[in-house]
């Protein structure tokens, strides 16, 4: 097994083709030019409504309001988006955007992030507008607008069998290696009993349904965020003299003329949007499928919410990670890469005690992350086919990746993770693409009500022409506004 995840194999070679051929010449570009084209579109959505997104997620943290109706709160649903993103990414995906990319890589994180909020309102308000009703509440995500908008059935089943096994599969030991790596780095405990740990924690959640998971998230998620970031913070304050500095290098190394004679320059924007987008997801079509099992009364609320979860992942915690190895020179000596650097650079800044802190963050990142995959994966296998086999497979399956991931030395690992996210974020940014009309529609709806003083109400014949919509109830004829 492990000599087969070895990049100087055949599959390899394979994969790393697969992505020079879709990050080099296709997926770059689309990120840039749709996260663009959305962000003029909506009026700089992510900016201009900053205020209501905040309102909104707060909001969506009391549980009253949506006690009598099923589904998902939307905190809950940001919580498990977040999850999601909220893992090695954070942590060991910045640091490798560093080694391999160096400083500059992480302006360029930045960017996608900043653009990439837009394409991340976009999929998950149409998420919401094509959601459909299960056994708790609804489900939804690209898979499904791509059936009911596009009318390419087709074209669902191809993107949820990639993100089954993209989450369902492959990030799962991304997630599970970078904390065995994290545990045996920092205490030489076996992989093999770290990897039976994690995949028995996370078979007793599963087996609980989205409702379990949801709970879950929304726990840990704020508090081990939280508790990374004033650490994080309080380092940064100690040497605040040093920022300006670390901000230079970081522009420098992104613009700097050595980079571009050198071809650096290539390597951190690389780096900067593979990472950037394996953290904040923004485009790849992964957070819709949480943001469609909310309750709410009009799709653009869930929408600005999962806009905001992007700015914080990248901005916020990202932004922790990347100035907290900066501040220090271990990432331009040695061989470490990933979460040892992290874990190197803590231990630089507040002692030794600091390895057992990111251990037990990355822990918590990750296998909230895992929480988040997983939901993403059921959700697809329920679209392919709802018989209860092929999710109990699935379940199955999931917690082998987790012992795969923990006991391998995989060296391919985040080099299968980029392709099959490529491919995905491909698939979702076509689609998005033709179908965004919509959710400037919704948006247009959004805000009209809005500046009326009501509290916005979406109807499935608010935007005329639209189809196949099951979740939402019809406006009297007489009351309809056709946008």
């Amino acid at each position: 097994m492990e000599n087969l995840f070895r990049n100087d194999t055949w599959l390899g070679e394979l994969v790393g083709l697969g992505n020079d051929l879709l990050w080099t010449y296709i997926l770059i570009a689309l990120l840039l030019i749709l996260g663009f084209y959305f962000t003029f579109a909506t009026k700089f959505v992510q900016f201009r409504l900053l205020g209501e997104m905040f309102r909104q997620l707060f909001k969506g943290t009391d549980r009253t309001a949506f006690k009598e109706r099923k589904g998902t709160t939307p905190f809950q649903a940001f919580a498990i988006s977040t999850a999601a993103r909220v893992g090695t990414g954070n942590l060991a995906g910045v640091a490798v955007a560093i080694s391999l990319g160096g400083p500059g890589a992480i302006f360029w994180m930045w960017l996608i992030a900043l653009i990439g909020a837009a394409t991340g309102f976009i999929e998950s308000t149409l998420a919401q507008i094509y959601k459909v009703k299960d056994k708790d509440g609804f489900r939804g995500g690209p898979a499904y607008y791509m059936e009911k908008a596009l009318g390419a059935r087709w074209l669902g089943l191809f993107f949820a069998v990639l993100i089954t096994l993209c989450f369902g599969l492959i990030f799962n030991a991304v997630q599970t290696h970078t904390i065995t790596d994290a545990f045996v780095g920092a205490y030489g405990i076996s992989p093999v009993w770290v990897g039976m740990i994690v995949a028995l924690l996370i078979g007793i959640i599963i087996f609980g349904g989205i409702r379990r998971i949801a709970v879950v998230a929304e726990v840990i998620v704020p508090v081990f965020a939280i508790a990374y970031i004033l650490v994080s913070l309080i380092i940064m304050i100690i040497n605040i003299t040093e920022l300006p500095a670390v901000f230079s290098l970081i522009f420098s190394n992104a613009f700097g003329l050595q980079e571009v004679v050198g071809g650096g320059l290539g390597a951190a924007i690389m780096n900067g949007v593979q990472r950037g987008l394996f953290s904040n997801e923004a485009g790849m079509g992964s957070a819709p499928n949480a943001a469609a099992t909310v309750y709410v009364s009009h799709p653009v609320k869930q929408g600005l919410i999962q806009s905001l979860s992007v700015l914080i992942d990248t901005l916020v915690i990202c932004s922790a990670t990347a100035f907290l190895i900066l501040l220090t020179d271990i990432y331009t000596v040695g061989e470490m890469e990933g979460i040892q650097l992290t874990q190197a650079a803590m231990t630089a800044h507040i002692g030794d005690w600091a390895s057992l802190f990111v251990t037990i963050a990355i822990f918590f990142f990750a296998f909230s992350s895992l929480l988040g995959n997983y939901y993403y994966g059921e959700t697809n296998v329920e679209f392919i086919s709802e018989k209860p086999i092929y999710l109990l497979l699935f379940r199955i399956a999931f917690l082998i990746m987790v012992m795969v991931g923990a006991m391998s030395e995989l060296e391919l690992i985040w080099s299968m993770a980029d392709l099959f996210m490529g491919m995905m974020a491909t698939v979702n940014l076509i689609a998005i693409a033709i179908l965004g009309r919509i959710a400037f529609k919704a948006l247009k709806d959004y805000q009209t009500q809005r500046d009326q003083g009501d509290d916005p109400v979406f109807y499935r014949n608010s935007i005329e022409g639209l189809k196949n919509i099951e979740s939402w109830d019809n406006k009297p004829e007489k009351n309809t506004s056709n946008k």
